[in-house]
């Protein structure tokens, strides 16, 4: 367990975007490991198996309170699909993040992340994160391969605009 606690708990962090839920996941997938102990005990590949689980309780969450949220949610949102039909006219630099080091990337990305919409942020990190293929994410999502291929475009073009008006770009402004 605690050789896998943080990779079960960042997965399921980065898909649910809320710690108390991820750790009540986290807490799920090591019940379930102990109830498979036997099999992993000697498993070379118990931390794949760990992932999957996660991923996976975390997909079921967010399913499972989808419904339940969305109301709210789209109370924010334009109907209208103005900003759903807006071309991406920002890509970040290749040197967007030679000013900070492999830790402050790390949560400078994490906290963008955390600004997706869950439609954007949780393909986005199925696709970079876990290494799923879209039509992967596409079935587990239950949605058409299509929409996984325009929600993690439209979420790298929102996660470039997010870090580029956060600290970073203030600080590397500057002369």
């Amino acid at each position: 367990m605690r050789k896998y606690q943080d990779m079960v708990f960042n997965t399921s962090a980065r898909l649910v975007r809320n710690d108390a839920q991820a750790e009540d996941i986290s807490q799920e997938v090591f019940i379930k490991a102990h109830e498979h102990f036997e099999m992993l005990a000697a498993s070379p590949s118990a931390g794949g198996w760990l992932k999957t689980v996660a991923t996976n309780l975390s997909l079921n969450h967010l399913q499972r309170y989808r419904r339940r949220w969305r109301f709210f949610s789209e109370m924010g949102g334009s109907d209208s699909g103005e900003e759903d039909a807006a071309p991406v006219e920002f890509a970040a630099p290749d040197t967007f993040f030679d000013a900070v080091n492999s830790e402050e990337r790390r949560a400078l990305i994490e906290e963008a992340l955390a600004k997706l919409p869950e439609h954007q942020r949780v393909p986005l990190v199925l696709y970079h994160y876990e290494e799923l293929p879209y039509d992967e994410i596409a079935g587990r999502l239950g949605v058409s391969l299509a929409k996984v291929k325009t929600d993690i475009l439209r979420a790298r073009a929102s996660l470039a605009k997010i870090l580029s008006h956060g600290p970073l770009t203030a600080e590397t402004a500057t002369p």
